[in-house]
């Protein structure tokens, strides 16, 4: 047995659970389980990643000028304000690491996504859930629970995996609300699926105290070669760039997520046709008994009567090939997430759980 023992915290973090990608004795499976693109990424994307290919052996940019100044152009934002990561889970972590520690208060929220609390102890911090309101956040609740060891408070609009939103007035109470030495994290992963909104931008723009991530996992398609960024204070900006490890990001990557945040037209399409499939999927989910709240991301939070009953349905889907994902670690056991898939994805889950209910009749 060796001696060795890790900072306080790490042996309390629960292993992150991904979404499931196989089924035992079903060679073709549809995956819905993850929030990925149906669409994958756009085509000038696609021939970055091959046109870059070539230089593998040499090192990447260490201060990724070109994304991000792509970003600041197409968001409207200043690029000495932006910094990137792998992922945009890299770039909380920056957050985290740099701003807490022992001794410090990280608030998420009941359903809130299940890195937070785990970046919270990586940085040896004390993560505090607050309850929500009908699977949306609680401003209220938040406030409550800030006290003066509070140093970082995590919102994701719109929300994973309840797929809620808060309005910009909740945002701006919520901001507000707060005292001038605790961070507002505004996670925006799934914001460019909401039409005009910009992520808590102009908020962070204006604030001291607000720092807003996104990703290129999500809408972009980029999931599997990891890119995200964030927006945040110069002064913030600079403390997160001295943890950053100076080459985080491939060329392959920084080509990738430079091609496709230039492609507006495919953003335009990629969320109309998850708005379409979203509806359409939600409407017959209602019609078979299955509720679920208005979704403002890529995925629906489908409610069944209880625990077993979303579990049974879970395993039937996995016998027809659809795999979807639970989700009783976000404190709801008796929802599944499904990804909003490309038409056949879609019809595959209705069918499925129309014959799921059928059975259990």
């Amino acid at each position: 047995m060796n001696q060795f023992t890790p900072q306080p915290g790490i042996m309390d973090i629960a292993l992150y659970q991904g979404g499931k990608a196989h089924v035992e004795g079903v060679a073709n499976v549809i995956k819905l389980s993850s929030n990925e693109n149906p669409l994958g990424p756009c085509p000038a994307a696609v021939e970055a990643i091959r046109a870059t290919a070539g230089q593998a052996h040499r090192y990447p940019s260490t201060v990724h000028a070109e994304l991000r100044a792509a970003v600041g152009e197409v968001h409207g934002l200043d690029p000495d304000r932006i910094i990137c990561g792998v992922g945009s889970d890299e770039v909380l972590q920056f957050v985290t690491q740099a701003y807490t520690g022992p001794g410090d208060e990280v608030i998420y929220t009941e359903h809130g996504f299940s890195m937070y609390p785990i970046l919270a102890r990586m940085a040896g911090a004390s993560p505090v859930q607050v309850p929500e309101r009908q699977r949306v956040v609680d401003v209220d609740a938040i406030l409550a629970a800030v006290n003066d060891r509070t140093r970082l408070v995590f919102l994701a609009n719109p929300a994973n995996p309840t797929g809620t939103m808060l309005s910009e007035a909740e945002v701006i109470r919520l901001a507000d609300g707060l005292p001038g030495n605790v961070l507002l994290v505004l996670d925006g992963a799934y914001a460019e699926f909401v039409e005009g909104f910009d992520g808590g931008a102009a908020l962070v723009s204006a604030r001291d105290n607000v720092i807003m991530t996104r990703t290129f996992s999500k809408i972009y398609g980029l999931g599997g070669l990891r890119i995200g960024w964030g927006y945040a204070p110069r002064e913030i900006i600079d403390v997160l760039n001295r943890i950053r490890q100076p080459f985080n990001l491939s060329t392959m990557q920084l080509a990738a997520a430079e091609a496709a945040v230039r492609d507006r037209d495919w953003v335009v399409r990629c969320r109309f046709e998850n708005a379409k499939w979203r509806s359409w999927m939600a409407e017959r989910l209602a019609e078979l008994g299955v509720a679920s709240d208005v979704s403002c991301a890529n995925f629906i939070l489908a409610r069944f009567a209880d625990r077993a009953e979303a579990e049974a349905c879970d395993l039937f889907l996995q016998s027809r090939g659809v795999i979807v994902r639970r989700v009783a670690g976000y404190n709801l056991p008796q929802a599944l997430r499904i990804t909003v898939g490309d038409e056949a994805g879609c019809r595959a889950v209705i069918d499925a759980v129309r014959a799921f209910k059928e059975h259990a009749a």
